[in-house]
């Protein structure tokens, strides 16, 4: 299984962007990985939440594979703890799909169409985040998930 995360915009800062390039090495040593960015959209001021929504959400499509398994991050997904996250990727690893595709939404969410071909969504918190730093954090969960199904130390139980 190879896993590839999608996020709508790009990230400004240097830091973050150095921090996510770590993690997505340290993922690398165990599953294939890409991180994709959907530019923003262009005048999207002139846009209504649901124009914008809508145009989000064929970009996002136009990069799903009819074999892929999708997963929104979604404010109103299912949460879990670490550990919980790691028996969720090891499912799907079992499922045999071929792709898990996490998708991280623009600043007003999915469109009806994108949460229609979704498999299921995830909460990271009940707090809200930047839409930059969900980035990291859902990486980092990637890479401590997979240390956990592994045994390895990162995570302290």
């Amino acid at each position: 299984m190879q896993i590839k995360l999608i996020a709508i915009g790009k990230t400004d800062l240097t830091e973050l962007n150095h921090l996510i390039s770590v993690y997505q090495n340290r993922l690398s040593h165990y599953v294939r990985f890409s991180f994709e960015i959907i530019p923003d959209l262009k005048n999207s001021k002139n846009l209504s939440k649901k124009l914008q929504k809508e145009e989000e959400g064929k970009l996002i499509l136009s990069k799903i594979y009819a074999t892929d398994r999708l997963i929104l991050l979604d404010e109103n997904g299912k949460e879990m703890n670490s550990v919980g996250f790691s028996s969720f990727l090891q499912k799907q690893m079992n499922s045999g799909i071929k792709q898990l595709v996490l998708v991280i939404g623009g600043p007003y969410g999915f469109s009806e169409a994108v949460y229609q071909k979704a498999s299921g969504t995830l909460a990271l918190s009940k707090m809200t985040f930047s839409h930059q730093m969900v980035r990291l954090f859902v990486i980092e969960q990637l890479y401590r998930g997979f240390t956990i199904l592994k045994n390895e130390p990162y995570h302290h139980r």
